[in-house]
């Protein structure tokens, strides 16, 4: 997820140029209006900050987001493969602590991986590979997760740090009606391909993803 990792980057150089920027000069009561007056005025005094009026449109869309909404959503379908896969478990008399790994493999089929060599761990990949709703389920994770943990991530930085991620901002619409979960993550991928196209470098891919977890917990 090389995108993401430059995202993060960005907001943190992006913090730390603001850290060292230098304090305003103070200036007395009876000018000081002037003043504030002139650093306004004065072009590229903030090359970060936008207009107070940019940044309120921008931090306000931003707030409306659903985020919780969001977590609902994607959290159904990690419930519903974390359920599947117990009774997989059970089914095959394997111990209910056994970590799973989850994944697409090069032809795009559901594999499934753990310690060891257990024969049983193909034949749990065999079912789930035929079982539609987990493939559904599985499908819209390996989209919707990402996106989600970039907006979570991108969110908490902007309060940490007090600054606006301009991705952020430039995946999320003035119109609400189009800031869905699936809107979101449209705009996201569109984005992670176009940073592939300018880097020359492979994007990450919902083929890519995969789950690791303990059935059990």
């Amino acid at each position: 997820m090389s995108l993401l990792s430059t995202l993060l980057r960005a907001g943190s150089e992006l913090h730390t140029a603001l850290e060292k920027r230098p304090p305003a000069p103070s200036v007395s009561t009876g000018s000081r209006a002037q003043g504030n007056a002139e650093l306004t005025a004065q072009p590229g005094a903030d090359r970060f900050t936008p207009s107070e009026s940019k940044e309120d449109d921008s931090t306000r869309k931003v707030s409306k987001l659903a985020i919780t909404d969001y977590k609902k959503s994607v959290g159904q379908d990690l419930a519903f493969i974390r359920e599947t896969l117990r009774h997989k478990l059970a089914e095959y008399n394997m111990p209910p602590a056994t970590a799973i790994h989850i994944k697409n493999d090069r032809q795009g089929n559901i594999a499934v991986e753990g310690k060891g060599q257990n024969p049983a761990f193909a034949r749990i990949a065999g079912d789930l590979n035929v079982n539609t709703a987990f493939q559904d389920a599985f499908r819209r994770m390996s989209v919707n997760e990402p996106t989600l943990h970039f907006m979570d991530n991108a969110l908490k930085l902007g309060k940490a740090y007090g600054v606006n991620n301009s991705l952020l901002n430039t995946l999320v619409s003035e119109n609400q009606q189009f800031n869905g979960l699936q809107d979101l993550v449209h705009r996201y991928d569109s984005l992670r391909r176009n940073a592939e196209a300018v880097s020359l470098t492979s994007a990450y891919t919902a083929r890519d993803y995969a789950l690791s977890f303990n059935a059990r917990a």
